[in-house]
């Protein structure tokens, strides 16, 4: 049987959707079945929110183009050969309007990534299977100094996402104390992500170092919640601060991007406020375009800072 073919409006560009039919996320207790063509429908759903996560920055996709099932496994630097995988450079067959940027590995060799400049290049990417977004902390202007500082507050086990959340305000109290404001957002699962815009001046080492400060001062303040022991076995019961996410080629999925776990989470930025009270499945590929439909995006102010 033919596959079938939608064509979409993205951001007044028209956009091609093939196999639209094609089950991306199996239905579950709390969730409906999802479709290739719904995942491309959310991401132009919430274009103002993505495109702020995205514009002008290199994006690493996540693509699990055979869908999230069961069995289903991605492709990762330890372990090769699954059906979804991480994509550094631009895939073939991209369109005529899709700009790119520069970047360099630590390993001294280049690529070419996708560099979103508008939302018909995050709908073609999801056309393509992409599930998750994984952007540079830099704009393609000055690939080399990031103008963002990233806190990822990562629960290991036997704590959890309120537990992330209670170090989460030990964090807006320190950046509070330093002169900085965070924006705060779920991070799809058990995690809390803080984004710190920063001026663009200091070096991916010089970022991850802050991150290392930062994050041993959460440490003092809070010695039996917060670790930054790099070595797992030595973190205990407590919240990680995952300071390397700072370092050159680390990324971390984006504001509203959709995370490959069952139901469909969303990561969400929220208000501080909004933080104490909201659970992570509360943001799904089902709900979010309701929400972001009525509150818009809660990091609007994230440049303005």
């Amino acid at each position: 049987m033919a596959s079938s073919e939608t064509t979409i409006d993205a951001g007044g560009r028209d956009l091609r959707v093939t196999s639209g039919e094609r089950v991306i996320f199996p239905a579950t207790e709390r969730t409906p079945e999802l479709t290739k063509l719904d995942v491309v429908r959310y991401y132009v759903a919430v274009e103002d929110g993505i495109m702020r996560a995205l514009r002008e920055r290199p994006t690493t996709l996540e693509r699990w183009p055979k869908g999230v099932h069961l069995g289903i496994v991605l492709s990762t630097r330890e372990r090769s050969g699954g059906d979804a995988f991480y994509q550094k450079r631009v895939p073939k067959g991209a369109p005529d309007y899709l700009e790119t940027a520069r970047i360099a590995f630590p390993s001294g060799r280049h690529a070419d990534e996708i560099c979103p400049t508008e939302i018909a290049v995050v709908g073609w990417a999801a056309q393509m299977g992409t599930i998750t977004f994984h952007p540079w902390p830099v704009r393609r202007v000055d690939v080399d100094h990031p103008d963002e500082l990233r806190i990822d507050l990562d629960p290991q086990p036997g704590t959890d996402f309120d537990d992330a959340v209670r170090v989460a305000a030990e964090a807006r109290r320190l950046l509070d104390d330093l002169g900085y404001v965070g924006f705060p957002k779920t991070s799809g699962g058990r995690g809390v992500h803080i984004y710190v815009r920063i001026e663009p001046k200091w070096s991916f080492t010089d970022v991850r170092h802050a991150a290392i400060a930062f994050g041993r001062e959460l440490e003092r303040r809070l010695p039996g919640e917060v670790t930054t022991k790099w070595w797992k076995e030595e973190r205990g019961e407590r919240i990680f601060v995952d300071y390397n996410q700072n370092a050159r080629d680390r990324t971390i999925a984006s504001a509203y991007s959709i995370r490959p776990k069952p139901g469909a989470p969303v990561s969400a930025p929220v208000t501080w406020d909004e933080l104490a009270e909201v659970a992570p499945e509360d943001f799904t590929v089902a709900t979010m375009p309701a929400r972001f439909a009525e509150v818009g995006d809660r990091h609007q102010g994230i440049d303005a800072t």
